[in-house]
């Protein structure tokens, strides 16, 4: 069983995760509403333009209830012509998600907004930034740490 560690350094490292994470967070939301979607239409926009994705897999990425949140906002992002849903190739009654030209250029957009997520990585070398891609997967339980 583990220890609960109450010890300075942890409680530091504990806070500015979670500052970190708060301002990741507002300029998520910022730049969300810059393009009038909220920041949970936005996260389903930017995975779905990485690659089309069915209904309960993003809901399992978003850890919501896939037949009334994600269907919520596929309808909303599929009516502003960001989203089409596909029957899926190897199980036709399974619908898959898929971003529209239109909304891969707007989570490109997007993403380039994110100055926050991305600037201050920026000053890390790649091997800092691998050792704290690999810190934060070990944090997560990811056993694929250095893959």
């Amino acid at each position: 069983m583990a220890t609960t560690r109450t010890d300075p350094l942890t409680l530091e490292v504990v806070d500015l995760i979670g500052t970190v994470v708060a301002r990741y967070h507002d300029e998520y939301e910022e730049a969300a509403a810059r393009y009038h979607l909220t920041g949970a239409q936005a996260r389903v926009l930017g995975l779905l333009s990485m690659e089309p994705t069915a209904m309960r897999r993003i809901a399992r990425k978003l850890k919501c209830e896939p037949s009334s949140n994600v269907t919520g906002i596929i309808d909303r992002l599929e009516a502003r012509g960001l989203v089409e849903r596909r029957p899926d190739a190897a199980d036709r009654r399974v619908k898959i998600a898929a971003a529209t030209e239109e909304g891969r250029r707007t989570a490109r957009e997007l993403r380039d907004a994110l100055h926050f997520a991305r600037e201050p990585l920026a000053e890390l070398s790649a091997e800092e930034r691998g050792t704290l891609r690999d810190l934060l997967k070990r944090m997560l339980g990811d056993s694929g740490a250095g893959a």
